[in-house]
């Protein structure tokens, strides 16, 4: 799925009637099921292996939890691969910006363009990417923008190529393991639910990614979520 039709990718935002923004908002559902009896603010997203649709699905689902009047913010922690500006159309200062310089996380967020959700993109490509996110100060970044958002989803790298993701999983109430229908090999997804689990992380669910919706007029992916328990 590429990123160069923000109509397609932000199909949320311009076609909130199909059947694929119902599927993000479904999505939504569950994640707010999840977190009931507790908090579930800081959520982590990464995928088995690139190219599965991982951060279109985040931009999408902040576009559905800021129409329910939730307070989003979308970080982009994927230093190696960093999408989420291009998906949005903004300039490409952020996280790294703030972690490298100390610069306030409050200067440097941009508006997406829906009522409630605002961005931190990645900032330029860092040479360190498993440090930045494991250091203190990426730890107060989180700690301050909880204090102003709802919901803070987290777009993490692949978890099989790199740790990444793992490192945040630490750090954040939950992770959800994106897979791609016809693309994602079982034994691919079992392996990353265990480095997951290996580190600690509390995963919360599922999203299958690109199973064809012939209604859509998009050719888009229909994504479902799964909980763990419930599978």
């Amino acid at each position: 799925m590429g990123v160069a039709n923000k109509m397609m990718n932000l199909i949320a935002q311009d076609d909130p009637k199909s059947p694929v923004s119902e599927a993000f908002r479904t999505i939504r559902t569950n994640i707010q099921f999840a977190g009931a009896g507790t908090s579930i603010k800081k959520i982590v997203f990464t995928s088995t292996t690139p190219d599965e649709g991982k951060s279109t699905v985040v931009a999408n689902l902040g576009i559905v939890m800021a129409q329910a009047g939730n307070k989003v913010i979308i970080l982009d922690c994927d230093f190696r691969n960093p999408t989420q500006h291009r998906i949005f159309e903004l300039e490409n200062k952020g996280l790294s910006n703030c972690i490298a310089t100390g610069k306030n996380v409050r200067d440097i967020l941009q508006k997406s363009g829906t009522e409630g959700l605002d961005i931190l993109t990645s900032g330029p490509v860092a040479p360190s990417p498993s440090e930045i996110l494991a250091s203190e100060r990426m730890k107060e970044v989180l700690a301050e923008l909880a204090e102003h958002y709802d919901y803070i989803l987290i777009d993490c790298p692949p978890i099989l190529p790199v740790t990444d993701a793992a490192i945040m999983g630490a750090v954040a109430d939950g992770v959800i393991l994106l897979t791609a229908w016809n693309q994602t090999a079982p034994q691919m997804a079992k392996e990353a639910k265990t480095r997951l689990e290996q580190a600690g992380n509390k995963i919360i669910g599922v999203v299958l990614n690109k199973v064809e919706v012939a209604t859509s007029g998009y050719g888009y992916g229909y994504g479902y979520y799964y909980n763990y328990g419930h599978e």
